[in-house]
């Protein structure tokens, strides 16, 4: 199957106590490129999920989110540090003696002075976490490959259509360019008549001429090449692999090929062809440039 590089995909679960939330999205890069925001306590989970969504991405900028809201009790814990909460009181009820003036020292007011109260998170088992995140992620990719390849097959067939269009172009050509070197002798001969009127005709120097002609203006390598190409187009197409750097490569050759015919046949209508067949290729390339 063909996949396009944009997508997008999500996917949510409740497991231990916890809904998790996994959203993917991805635009158009050159390789596979991945960026995540991840929670701070869940810094450990970063390198799995690259590892997850590498398995089943070969192209495209990936942004993972990832999101966790605790329906249970608390995973943070807050604690008093005793100790500290009396070295504030004594340096209070000292500084009160000291200057004479009333010792009204509160609870909340000692909760206000830095590190009195302390939080701390809760063991997490980190094997269990990623095992119910993955599966949650396991989901979301699933999503976001079935949007990328419902993208793909869309894409698929235009590049599809457009390819035959070009073939089509080619046979034109052939047609067009079958016979241009008798042409061209016969009309040389006709103007060496109304030019030499009764004056014999060098045969050998016209044939020579028209030889010149058909060197310089031959296109049976180039239209040859261009059909090669597109069968091997297809064939890529049908890999079933990742295609879009193979085929960025091929497109490139198909657009050589193409400005070859057009600056050797001067032909008014083969020139219009040519001009139609680059359009149908450069917009194959603006497909290609989003597929995987």
């Amino acid at each position: 199957m063909i996949y396009s590089m944009t997508g997008y995909g999500r996917a949510s679960a409740v497991m231990d106590g916890r809904e998790i939330t996994v959203e993917l999205r991805s635009v158009n890069a050159r390789y596979f490129e991945y960026t995540s925001r991840i929670p701070r306590s869940c810094a450990f989970l970063d390198s799995k999920l690259k590892a997850l969504l590498g398995s089943r991405i070969a192209r495209g900028k990936v942004e993972v989110s990832l999101t966790l809201q605790n329906l249970e009790a608390s995973e943070t814990a807050v604690a008093v540090d005793m100790d500290l909460a009396r070295g504030y009181q004594q340096a209070l009820r000292d500084m009160s003696e000291a200057l004479g003036v009333k010792n009204d020292v509160t609870a909340g007011l000692l909760a206000r002075f830095p590190d009195v109260l302390v939080t701390r998170q809760a063991e997490v088992n980190e094997d269990q976490l990623w095992s119910d995140v993955s599966a949650v992620a396991a989901q979301a990719v699933e999503n976001f490959v079935e949007m990328r390849g419902i993208e793909g097959e869309k894409m698929l067939a235009d590049i599809t259509g457009r390819l035959d269009t070009v073939e089509s172009c080619v046979g034109r050509i052939e047609t067009l360019t079958a016979g241009r070197v008798e042409k061209y002798t016969q009309r040389l001969y006709e103007r060496l008549k109304v030019i030499l009127e009764d004056r014999s005709i060098d045969d050998a120097r016209v044939l020579t001429e028209a030889a010149i002609f058909g060197d310089k203006t031959a296109v049976d390598e180039e239209t040859v090449r261009l059909r090669s190409h597109i069968a091997q187009y297809r064939e890529i197409l049908g890999s079933g692999q990742p295609v879009g750097r193979k085929l960025d490569f091929l497109t490139q050759e198909l657009n050589r090929e193409a400005n070859t015919i057009g600056s050797k046949c001067q032909d008014l209508d083969i020139t219009r062809i040519v001009v139609d067949m680059k359009a149908e290729i450069e917009k194959i390339r603006e497909q290609i440039q989003n597929l995987e």
